[in-house]
């Protein structure tokens, strides 16, 4: 098969030879140099003899050429064309069948035909051309694809697909040389910068510089928003050519605002770097997305709690301390009520019932009542309040013991609205936004503002305080506090929340495009984690490992259990109400003047007839109250005697109504 491949491509040389000699042998009008032929001319060469030779074949084969009038030409009314003259030949298909069944070598190569009428093993050079001259890189071909290997030493051997199967390396072409002389493969238009790399002024800080530095071997910048700014960069469709300008003399962190409006008046095309995203600086600049959440934070330095002899009063906070103690005796009374008219020992004289109110309502906090209960109301509403008492009893143990046990910070700023009532000194970080910020929206004195050049700026001033030459506090923005207080020695911490919200982005002339694209390529590198990945990578820090705590901590609020309050306190209000329903029931069953002296030794029962029941609306709450002290058993048997007394009268009333009555009242 290669041997017959090889013959054919050589008969293809020797033919090509012998045309070109005759070609410029016949040429009539020769210009200087060889004569050229493209591959089209080739083909239509070969065409020519193709044509020629099946019209040789059908010949020989006895086949005639003849023509005949074809029906569907017809000339339409007043036209010229005369459709009608035209013949069709005859043999017409099986010329094509011969032509198809052709097969022979011509200049541009072999020449044959499948049963779909498609040529059998095309192949085409892959040139990389670049100004006047040319390259092979590959070859392709209908059987290979694209491959390095030349086409006719794949004929006849396994591919998959399109490609060869047998080496890896014949899946691909040579290198490419894109103009520029470079191999890299283009991304598409070059942004359009009238032919000049984009300006990119960097701030030179002095301090922080994990987010933005100089670097110096080789010579360059360096930090997180360098590499989150070269990122999104590589997510663009196009190239941008950049270069690196460094704003600033290094002793000092430069004006962010002189950099802003440094690229709004055209000195540079961009700021790249941590600058913040503020309302006057938005007026003047186009800012991409923030790649980053800021905001100004108050950090203070933090003392150790010395220990009071009220320590124990802090695990709970004033309300909540006022609500149980409220609700101790809330239940306390409840249970009296329920339990007072049958259970003895919620009896006795008015200051000895107060006592047990008291003593029963707060030996419930340590399960240490002595009183029995025996209604079934109040059973359930203690059950329910003991619940109650061990989830604050556990939570206060808890709490007191983290209290007593963790050593515990405090200052005397609680966070902004501190820091401005007071007079003491601020620290503020050099360039930052923070002294405008300060001065303008907070109406705080500049004179109170002291300047803060590197980290270990921010660490002395904190730890000498305003008395000795320091300051009270420090206004910065989040990240920076962030990054401060992971090499600080947990000596200092943050008060208060963020009392603005902002962001850091890449600010760019007004109206430039890249603004927006840089904006899609951010928000893509945090969906896909690259962004989390470039913070770990300068920012993630140790965080503090000693067990500093504020005070206020582990406090305990109302909130946290406000839905304990609640169940206990509906309890007590559905006992009452099923309680005062019941006491109703059996008062109006009850008439006050058919008692006695309230022991039930001496009552006197009188016939309903003579002591009609009064109603409620008459009955004085004197009464009320009177018969709601009774004892419940007393009440009960009461009841049962005016029960049993009534059903006596009607009997005897309905005897002395008999005719034997009579008839013996007149014997006698």
């Amino acid at each position: 098969m290669c041997g017959s491949l090889q013959t054919g491509w050589l008969l293809c040389w020797i033919l090509w030879c012998q045309f070109m000699k005759r070609w410029n042998d016949g040429l009539e009008y020769k210009k200087p140099g060889p004569a050229l032929f493209n591959s089209y001319a080739l083909y239509a060469y070969d065409s020519v003899w193709l044509a020629a030779q099946a019209l040789e074949t059908f010949l020989n084969s006895n086949g005639t050429v003849s023509y005949s009038n074809d029906p569907k030409l017809r000339d339409v009314n007043g036209s010229t064309l005369h459709l009608s003259s035209l013949r069709v030949f005859d043999g017409g298909q099986k010329y094509l069948d011969t032509l198809l069944t052709t097969n022979f070598t011509g200049l541009s190569g072999e020449v044959q035909f499948d049963s779909d009428k498609n040529f059998i093993h095309p192949a085409y050079d892959v040139l990389n051309i670049g100004g006047n001259s040319f390259r092979r890189v590959g070859y392709w071909s209908n059987h290979s694809g694209l491959s390095i290997v030349a086409p006719e030493t794949l004929y006849g051997k396994p591919v998959n697909g399109s490609l060869n199967s047998n080496s890896k390396s014949d899946e691909h072409l040579y290198s490419i040389i894109w103009p520029g002389e470079t191999s890299e493969t283009p991304r598409g238009w070059v942004f359009p910068n009238n032919g000049k790399p984009l300006r990119i002024a960097v701030p030179n800080r002095r301090s922080y510089l994990a987010f933005v530095a100089k670097e110096k071997n080789p010579p360059g910048v360096r930090g997180y928003c360098i590499d989150v700014f070269e990122a999104a960069i590589n997510l663009l469709p196009y190239p941008v050519p950049r270069t690196y300008m460094l704003y600033g003399d290094g002793k000092r962190n430069p004006s962010y605002n002189d950099l802003v409006n440094a690229v709004a008046l055209n000195e540079y095309d961009a700021a790249v770097g941590d600058v913040t995203i503020v309302t006057n600086r938005t007026k003047i600049v186009d800012f991409t997305q923030p790649y980053m959440e800021s905001g100004l934070v108050v950090v203070v330095p933090m003392k150790q709690a010395k220990s009071s002899p009220w320590a124990f009063m802090k695990p709970f906070t004033i309300q909540m301390w006022c609500v149980t103690g409220a609700f101790f005796l809330l239940v306390g009374s409840v249970v009296w009520i329920l339990e007072h008219r049958m259970n003895h020992e919620f009896r006795g004289p008015p200051s000895q019932q107060l006592i047990t109110i008291f003593w029963f309502s707060f030996s419930t906090m340590f399960f240490s009542h002595r009183e029995n209960t025996v209604s079934t109301l109040g059973r359930l509403v203690l059950i329910i309040w003991l619940f109650v008492v061990l989830i604050i009893n556990s939570s206060y143990t808890a709490s007191l013991k983290s209290i007593l046990t963790v050593q515990q910070l405090t200052s005397r700023i609680e966070g902004i609205d501190s820091l401005i009532a007071s007079t003491e000194p601020i620290g503020v970080q050099d360039g930052s936004f923070a002294w405008n910020y300060l001065v303008d929206e907070l109406n705080i004195a500049a004179s109170r503002l002291v300047t803060l050049k590197t980290q270990e700026d921010y660490a002395t001033a904190l730890t000498k305080g305003p008395k000795a030459g320091g300051v009270a506090a420090i206004v910065d923005e989040l990240p920076y506090v962030e990054l401060f207080l992971s090499s600080a020695n947990c000596q200092f911490s943050t008060v208060g929340q963020e009392f603005t919200k902002s962001g850091w982005g890449f600010a760019f002339q007004r109206d430039s495009p890249l603004a927006v694209d840089l904006s899609t390529a951010i928000l893509q590198l945090s969906e896909n984690g690259d962004l989390q990945k470039i913070h770990n990578k300068w920012l993630l820090r140790s965080e503090c490992t000693d067990s500093l705590n504020p005070v206020d901590e582990n406090r305990l609020s109302l909130s946290s259990f406000w839905g304990f309050f609640l169940i206990c306190g509906v309890s007590c209000l559905l006992a009452l109400l099923v309680f005062s329903c019941r006491v109703y029931t059996q008062y109006s069953r009850f008439s006050p003047h058919e008692g006695g002296d309230g022991d039930g030794e001496t009552e006197d029962i009188r016939p309903a007839t003579r002591a009609p029941r009064r109603s409620l609306r008459t009955t004085s709450f004197k009464d009320l109250i009177e018969f709601v002290d009774r004892k419940e058993t007393e009440i009960k048997e009461i009841l049962k005697r005016k029960h049993s007394h009534n059903s006596h009268d009607s009997k005897r009333t309905h005897h002395s109504g008999s005719p034997s009555d009579d008839a013996g009242g007149a014997h006698a």
